[in-house]
């Protein structure tokens, strides 16, 4: 898919990873539910948005599960160039659409967790329609509602919940920049980290608490009740 010469926004999900914290015998991005794999869950939520021009699923070279759990289908294309971290998996997969020309260095790219099946097409809207017109990009993310506390030294400490907030996915960026940012600070959790230290100020949008991340075995079932309630 050749981007166009007007800005394209395009999905970059990382899927290299195995979600050891889950205990499952192959990775929580395959895991069933009601009928699909988490994955294809998270993907349908791009297809269904008519702005994403395409979405790339990227996993590593060694991975056995895919073509089984996700049909590949029209502006969904799956790259084998994972890397060791989520980063390394991100900026690979961005050195192969800026090097084969599938996306322009302006073009937008929301980078998502392959495990967050709870994203839903309006959300992505929200965040594009939110982020658009902005300079630097931004993400999804909740404010703290809860009381915070903090173990320092055996001690616990209460923190302020004011000004926090929890990261969520998508993470909206430029492709250049994203990539120019990865290739400085490699050693982050997530794309907005690698931003930030390269001197930008990502904006934050709030997101919703049904994009939850699928990461401890409690999780699945939140999951289960979030997705069969879209089916009903």
């Amino acid at each position: 898919m050749q981007a166009s010469s007007n800005t394209s926004y395009i999905a970059l999900i990382p899927a290299a990873g195995v979600g050891s914290r889950m205990g499952s015998q192959i990775p929580k991005q395959y895991l069933d539910i009601h009928g699909k794999s988490v994955i294809a869950h998270t993907v349908q939520s791009f297809l269904s948005c008519p702005q994403i021009s395409h979405t790339y699923v990227v996993v590593s070279a060694e991975d056995a599960h895919v073509d089984r759990f996700l049909a590949l289908q029209e502006r969904l294309t799956v790259l084998r160039c994972g890397g060791e971290t989520r980063a390394e998996t991100v900026k690979n997969g961005l050195d192969f659409l800026l090097g084969k020309k599938l996306a322009g260095d302006r073009d937008w790219i929301l980078v998502h967790d392959a495990a967050r099946p709870g994203l839903t097409g309006q959300l992505i809207q929200h965040l594009i329609e939110q982020i658009k017109d902005d300079d630097i990009g931004g993400l999804l993310a909740l404010p703290v509602v809860d009381t915070v506390k903090r173990v320092a030294e055996g001690k616990v400490q209460t923190i302020s919940r004011e000004g926090m907030w929890l990261a969520q996915t998508p993470q909206m960026f430029r492709a250049k920049t994203l990539l120019d940012a990865l290739i400085h600070v490699p050693m982050v959790t997530d794309e907005a980290s690698a931003i930030e230290f390269i001197g930008g100020n990502p904006k934050l949008v709030e997101g919703h608490a049904h994009n939850r991340k699928l990461t401890l075995p409690d999780d699945i079932e939140y999951l289960q009740m979030v997705l069969q309630a879209r089916l009903n």
